[in-house]
């Protein structure tokens, strides 16, 4: 059984869009900006921005921090893709707008996926404002946004991911961070799906499974790229330590402020990394 028809429809529309606005250029990288890091999309070169509502089957987003546009240039000389914002699952339940964002970069001709997001930090030694690796990760979001009708020419039914986040791409980004003096911690994000904050039980719990930050997004991202064939790097900007780890008030405000103190590295740890990667 297929997916419906309408979402292939939506995936070759928008795909064709975004080639036809690339003007020539082939962008090889889509980046995926999360909150509070929206800011790498003004050091585009050369920018041609679609809103996302331009594109069908594209998700309308609601959430501060995320823009909606998807903007086609140059970073550091290199021809990219950036979305900038991301529909979450405490936003709705349904699938189609991400896999329709994601399938249609891919189809565009982007063969890698660079995730990033804000996240919480499970460990007194990844500190907030600081950058996180993603080398796995734990789905406690209760979802994956493959379940339903499967299209075997997006991708089979059943895919393993094991390699979901690819080691030799983290070699690449861990290379740059160094040279460039970037903190760069690495480890295990879990996702939870929100849209409220962990509770103290929740972060032990997921300090027990051997995590090292938590969210609320790029799962579904990775595991949507991954069923396609892309290959996925990412990086968590860490905004907050987990609930009971410090006596912080968490809010998304507080998330966009500290994400915003991390955002300067960040930016420069993809600049050097799209060079690489």
């Amino acid at each position: 059984m297929n997916e419906p028809p309408a979402h292939a429809e939506n995936v070759r529309l928008s795909a064709a869009a975004i080639t036809a606005a690339c003007a020539g250029l082939k962008p090889k990288i889509a980046i995926i900006l999360g909150s509070g890091l929206g800011g790498l999309a003004a050091k585009v070169a050369g920018a041609v921005t679609l809103a996302y509502q331009s594109l069908p089957g594209f998700p309308v987003l609601t959430v501060a921090g995320h823009a909606g546009q998807l903007i086609i240039g140059q970073l550091n000389g290199v021809p990219v893709i950036v979305l900038n914002g991301r529909k979450h699952f405490y936003e709705t339940n349904d699938s189609y707008p991400l896999k329709t964002m994601i399938r249609a970069v891919h189809a565009a001709g982007a063969e890698t996926l660079f995730l990033s997001n804000a996240a919480g930090s499970l460990r007194a030694h990844i500190g907030v404002s600081e950058l996180m690796l993603i080398t796995d990760h734990i789905n406690f979001l209760g979802l994956n946004p493959l379940v339903g009708p499967n299209d075997d020419t997006f991708g089979p039914r059943f895919f393993p991911v094991a390699d979901a986040w690819d080691k030799e791409l983290g070699a690449k980004v861990k290379a740059v961070a160094k040279q460039n003096s970037i903190t760069l911690h690495e480890g295990v994000y879990v996702a939870f799906r929100g849209p409220s904050f962990e509770t103290p039980a929740e972060i032990r719990m997921a300090q027990g499974w051997g995590g090292d930050a938590v969210g609320m997004s790029s799962v579904p991202d990775c595991l949507i790229a991954r069923h396609c064939g892309m290959k996925v790097v990412g990086v968590s900007c860490i905004t907050n330590m987990g609930a009971g780890l410090s006596d912080e008030k968490l809010s998304h405000a507080h998330t966009l402020a500290n994400a915003a103190k991390g955002a300067g590295a960040f930016e420069r740890l993809v600049l050097a990394a799209v060079k690489v990667l």
